[in-house]
């Protein structure tokens, strides 16, 4: 039996990616390596945690000796990492904990995983580390890496070094560069479950600007089948830029939003926008629909219908979430905008 190291594997992608894995594919082993922070919650895992091919660890991917503790454990076989910190509101005002993470976590990872020559090494990056396009055009895998955020730039570097691994000493990776994801299990930060959470509660919904940003969204499960395709079939050393090409104005999601739930659209409130916020994020996934025969199932309109459902269904969830630590967060980022 395989055995992957999946790190980040308690956050938003992570845990679905490993559901997926557990659901789907029965002759791998997954350990599970996370931090717990804010984003990671074993709540997301609740109906996996004791399934026997799921070995759960809490640890940080910057614990280098603790890292090499779980790879000899285990006898890991490979390492796909989610694990990041991921919110570009968040690294405007720490952006330290970004550089620790994403860069230096990865760095300890490539470390190990050489080391340990391991079968593949596969990064979890981001389409933001393209920065923005004008009203046309689409990011492809050959696109000048232009990060805007502390976070893109963040996850470029751990791209380069992830590359550099690969150039100078053969390391088998692939790096995946998806767009904004949506479904089950997103933490509330995030544009869409922050915005169905405000409006069942009859809460005001903040729209940066004047909401024309343009983002291609992506449900989160069709991600998960591109990066297993990616981690099985793919060839070391190759990019993959992973979309749902489903182009869409902010203010129009928040509309749906609304629309599903029987809201008013009086709910919508403009706030200061970000500081330098990206005009427009568009993925060509020709190469990877190409190379790897994948294609993602759900067009947005079903996406956004099942993941508002998926909300409904799981109030409790959602209310733990939005108790405690986060109503702080939610004051500091919206209170004088």
């Amino acid at each position: 039996m395989r055995t992957v190291l999946v790190t980040g594997g308690a956050g938003f992608i992570g845990s679905n990616f490993v559901r997926m894995v557990l659901q789907e594919h029965r002759d791998i082993r997954v350990v599970n390596l996370d931090k717990l922070t804010y984003a990671g919650n074993l709540e997301n895992l609740a109906d996996c945690r004791n399934h026997p091919n799921h070995i759960f660890v809490k640890g940080d991917i910057c614990d280098a000796p603790m890292v090499s503790e779980i790879v000899n454990k285990y006898q890991i076989d490979a390492i796909i990492n989610f694990a990041a910190e991921s919110h570009v509101d968040r690294s405007l005002v720490e952006p330290g904990v970004f550089i620790e993470t994403n860069i230096y976590g990865t760095l300890t990872l490539l470390k190990i995983a050489l080391e340990k020559k391991m079968e593949r090494f596969v990064q979890i990056s981001t389409d933001e580390v393209y920065g923005s396009l004008g009203p046309d055009g689409k990011f492809t895998e050959m696109t000048p890496l232009s990060p805007n955020s502390p976070y893109s730039a963040s996850k470029a570097a751990a791209d380069m070094l992830v590359r550099a691994f690969g150039h100078s000493w053969g390391l088998r990776y692939n790096i995946t560069r998806c767009s904004n994801n949506y479904g089950p299990y997103q933490f509330p930060e995030k544009m869409i479950p922050l915005m169905i959470n405000n409006a069942l509660n009859d809460k005001p919904l903040p729209v940066y600007g004047d909401g024309l940003h343009v983002r291609d969204w992506l449900y989160v499960y069709d991600h998960c089948t591109a990066v297993w395709d990616v981690f099985i079939k793919a060839q070391p050393g190759t990019i993959y830029n992973i979309g749902g090409n489903n182009e869409k104005h902010n203010l129009d999601v928040v509309r749906l939003i609304l629309s599903h739930l029987g809201k008013p659209e009086s709910l919508i409130t403009y706030v200061k926008d970000r500081p330098g916020h990206d005009r427009r994020y568009a993925i060509d996934s020709s190469k990877i629909m190409s190379d790897l025969n994948w294609k993602p199932s759900l067009q947005f309109e079903e996406g956004i219908s099942k993941t508002i459902q998926w909300y409904l269904d799981h109030k409790d969830w959602l209310n733990h979430i939005v108790s405690g630590q986060y109503q702080e967060y939610y004051k500091t980022m919206y209170s004088n905008r």
